[in-house]
């Protein structure tokens, strides 16, 4: 018997409510371990890791998805290819191991939807591609994608530069319904998303979750807020698979030729950056504020948001900077991201004490403008106004280097 009917002959003997692991020997001999939560429905979620790799938190979710009527197949292919449960390694997974594991799942009789987070939404793309590219005459077997705050860039763009969508999202041709956190970078991203989803003509559907961060349903950290909306996360994912299992595949207007997602690659630490700031001019907690009235100072510009871990790892050393620097002409200017004056004073009360000025970006327009895709991401203007430095990420401002780059901007005396 070949593995992968094995595999199914195991399933089909397997109580409604059992949890079956098995390592999936697919044709072109990767061997993919595949938890299944079985269940009597019609749709199967084949469910691919994050580039956190398969979480065990994931389990009661799924749990509770099979005992709604959806199968779900939790497929480790990070393991699969023995590599480590990075961002990164989901780059060195070929489309084919997906288009192999939807061809097994099809294999139970049941209409398929891949789901993926982060990252992995390309990697979901590429492999369905690859499949309906394979499969012209049985399309309907894929019923849709489902993506969590997908990251469908090719990669991280220097600061200040707009990022560029990888390819395959603009041939996408299957239905897609994105799940988007509210408190998320990828929340001001949303409407292009779709937009460059729906270019292959898919129907794409969009459901922001509020008050909750990316990964809030296998989060360590998960606050009260997002430990209730896992317990209602089954029921949303299940009335988003019912959507797309409704919604028509767009057709083929050409033969899509598929590549795996590579990303560029972004540079790290401070770098130098040249270009004319947009404006700035914003609330703040105790008034306004307007970049443009700080010419003659150095000024370091700081996107953040209280419920970014690197953002609020990083502010202490913004802090340090600042008081290393006191007396010189120096600004630290925080942009705060679409939350509430409220939990920004709640937050500064009890979490981190700073005395910079905090400035409220309650729209995201600011941040659109600025081109901020990452959190935290900071820019730092010279004298004249001018962007001479930038970086996305979190760094330690008052390092050796960091501190020489700025003094190196602030006049001599």
């Amino acid at each position: 018997m070949k593995p992968w009917r094995a595999l199914l002959a195991a399933l089909v003997l397997a109580a409604s409510t059992d949890v079956a692991a098995r390592d999936l020997r697919l044709p072109n001999g990767v061997e993919v371990p595949v938890t299944v939560h079985p269940a009597r429905g019609e749709l199967l979620f084949l469910w691919l890791p994050s580039g956190f790799g398969s979480q065990a938190a994931e389990a009661p979710l799924a749990r509770e998805l099979a005992r709604r009527g959806v199968e779900v197949w939790q497929a480790d292919v990070h393991e699969g290819r023995l590599l480590p449960p990075l961002e990164s390694s989901l780059e060195q997974v070929p489309a084919e191991d997906i288009a192999l594991l939807v061809d097994a799942a099809a294999r139970t009789g049941k209409r398929v939807l891949v789901a993926a987070a982060a990252r992995a939404g390309l990697l979901a793309l590429a492999g369905t591609q690859h499949w309906l590219a394979n499969h012209p005459r049985t399309p309907s077997v894929l019923a849709g994608l489902i993506l969590l705050h997908p990251n469908l860039y090719v990669g991280p763009p220097a600061p200040g530069r707009d990022a560029e969508y990888h390819p395959l999202a603009a041939r996408n041709r299957l239905p897609v319904f994105i799940f988007q956190p509210e408190q998320s970078p990828w929340r001001w991203r949303l409407a292009a998303a779709r937009a460059e989803l729906e270019k292959g003509g898919a129907a794409v559907y969009s459901w922001l979750l509020t008050d909750v961060r990316d990964r809030f349903y296998f989060r360590p950290d998960a606050t009260e807020g997002e430990a209730v909306a896992t317990q209602r996360f089954a029921g949303m994912l299940q009335s988003a698979a019912l959507r797309l299992a409704a919604t028509p595949l767009a057709p083929a207007n050409a033969p899509a030729a598929v590549a795996a997602p590579k990303a560029a690659a972004g540079s790290r630490g401070l770098q130098p950056y040249r270009g004319d700031p947009p404006p700035l001019a914003l609330a703040t907690l105790d008034g306004r504020l307007d970049l443009a009235a700080m010419r003659g100072k150095v000024v370091l510009v700081n996107f953040w948001a209280t419920w970014c871990p690197p953002c609020v790892h990083e502010m202490p050393s913004l802090q340090r900077l600042k008081d290393r620097l006191a007396g010189r002409p120096f600004e630290i200017l925080a942009v705060n991201m679409g939350e509430s004056e409220r939990d920004i004073r709640a937050f500064l009360d009890t979490k981190v004490k700073v005395d910079f000025p905090i400035l409220l970006d309650r729209d995201g327009a600011v941040l659109k403008a600025w081109k901020v895709f990452v959190f935290p991401t900071s820019y730092v203007l010279d004298t004249e106004g001018r962007i001479r430095l930038g970086v996305f990420g979190e760094i330690e401002w008052d390092g050796p280097e960091v501190v020489q780059q700025v003094l190196e901007l602030l006049p001599r005396f």
